[in-house]
């Protein structure tokens, strides 16, 4: 017959083992395993505590930081919801060649160098074209540092506007405004260029910019619509600052040069101007005469 002492023993018993039933749920649940899949990551650190064949290895904790956050965005904003990359930016289109072709009919052309020279081997190119309220202007020089055209009054240099293309450390091709104060150019904080292009290739600066036609009245400015004798200069740059152009007398135009008239101009080097003088020209006809008539 059972007692009533043994009946207490067994309640206390079947409480304790409830007790301890309890306990196990609660650490099987916090261990994770309790109905819980592991995630890839949790996957990936077990895998990584585990050599090739399961062998324990070192066990790198996984770390729920901003870094990786970081990292795992940067790698999957690349692609679509398909898995598919998404697609990039077009190219930035490369700089038009300069057309000659078009010189003295669309647009007008000024050529320093040997004859026959073009925008790639010209020592100095020049073009220039009205479009609508503006003046496209194309330049090129045989120079690493900077390109350069001055609007003057006269032929000499001072008191001009001046536009130049410099060539800078950082490989880039930037549109610069200066003016003449005497024979130094000084360079002008208010820039009139717009619409900039430039390159440096194969030793060459070339650029393409826009400038207005009408300007408010300024002493650094000048009306395009107005005719100017053009002056042409190109030289070294260090560090992006323009230096003395690399010869002592700048090639000028030889008459005032007007947007409204394009023109195709041609003007001979120091190296193909020598047969071009007149007292070349003069020691030619007095040998060529000695030779013919003979000595005494």
């Amino acid at each position: 017959m059972e007692t009533c002492e043994d009946s207490e023993m067994e309640t206390t018993t079947r409480i304790r083992f409830g007790f301890r039933l309890v306990q196990l749920l609660l650490l099987l649940i916090q261990s994770g395993w309790w109905g819980v899949l592991p995630s890839p990551t949790d996957e990936g650190a077990l895998r990584a505590g585990h050599g090739e064949h399961g062998e324990p290895g070192h066990q790198e904790p996984h770390k729920d930081s901003y870094s990786t956050f970081a990292s795992e965005f940067l790698e999957s904003r690349y692609l679509s919801d398909d898995g598919y990359p998404f697609p990039t930016a077009p190219p930035v289109d490369p700089f038009a060649k300069i057309k000659v072709i078009d010189c003295g009919v669309t647009k007008g052309c000024i050529r320093y160098g040997k004859p026959g020279c073009d925008a790639e081997t010209c020592d100095y190119f020049l073009s220039y074209r009205r479009i609508g309220t503006d003046v496209e202007y194309e330049m090129s020089s045989d120079t690493d540092g900077w390109v350069a055209v001055g609007f003057s009054s006269d032929k000499k240099m001072g008191g001009d506007d001046v536009m130049g293309c410099v060539h800078d450390d950082n490989g880039r091709v930037r549109i610069h405004h200066f003016y003449n104060v005497g024979q130094w150019a000084k360079e002008i904080k208010r820039n009139p260029a717009r619409d900039e292009e430039g390159i440096f290739e194969n030793n060459r600066v070339t650029c393409r910019f826009k400038r207005p036609l009408y300007v408010p009245r300024e002493e650094t400015l000048v009306d395009l619509h107005l005719s100017w004798y053009y002056l042409f200069a190109w030289g070294p740059a260090i560090q992006g600052s323009i230096t003395r152009h690399d010869i002592d007398s700048p090639p000028v135009s030889d008459h005032m040069i007007s947007i409204y008239k394009y023109e195709d101009i041609f003007m001979p080097s120091t190296a193909y101007q020598t047969f071009n003088s007149p007292l070349c020209l003069l020691l030619i006809v007095a040998l060529t005469f000695y030779l013919l008539m003979g000595t005494p």
